[in-house]
């Protein structure tokens, strides 16, 4: 009789040590998780890209952009939004380029696009996005984005007049204003 209660006193002993050990070295785990999800958290973070100051330097602008529409991805279930980079200008090169971005995204705004996706539209001519814009939402359904973000990249004077062109369709309007 001794000798059980001797053993299952071990037991119980060697079964306390073995659970504080687990706890402790599960304890210590959770916190490398939570070091590892903050510098993961940190390393994401959206880079903030000063505005370019020269329209011409297309590829300092579509780096603005990606960096304003990564600023405004809440609620977003994607992580490939639709960006679209309007050109500015008048010369042949600036109309034929939004011609063609045009055709294309009245194309993809008669077809929908997926609820939890983002659709964004910037340049480095606020007014000539903006009008972009109303025009190509101009045939959307209606409720025919919901769910969807729809971000523009200008200036607050064109906010009204793209939520209105764009409020039939129930897209999540989003203005993220130049700087």
């Amino acid at each position: 009789m001794s000798m059980q209660l001797i053993s299952r006193s071990m037991v119980s002993r060697h079964l306390a040590i073995l659970i504080l050990v687990l706890t402790t070295v599960l304890g210590i785990g959770g916190c490398d998780k939570k070091d590892a999800e903050a510098d993961k958290a940190a390393a994401q973070a959206p880079e903030v890209v000063a505005v370019p100051t020269d329209p011409a330097d297309t590829a300092a602008w579509k780096k603005y952009l990606a960096s304003v529409v990564m600023q405004n991805m809440q609620g977003v279930k994607t992580n490939r939004p639709y960006m679209y980079f309007i050109p500015s200008g008048d010369s042949e090169k600036a109309v034929s380029d939004r011609a063609n971005q045009l055709e294309n995204v009245q194309g993809v705004v008669s077809r929908s696009v997926l609820p939890g996706n983002m659709m964004a539209f910037g340049g480095p001519d606020s007014k000539i996005t903006a009008d972009f814009v109303v025009e190509a939402f101009a045939n959307a359904g209606a409720g025919s984005f919901k769910d969807v973000v729809v971000l523009v990249i200008g200036k607050t004077e064109d906010t009204d007049r793209i939520k209105a062109a764009l409020a039939t369709s129930s897209a999540d309007v989003r203005v993220g204003e130049m700087k």
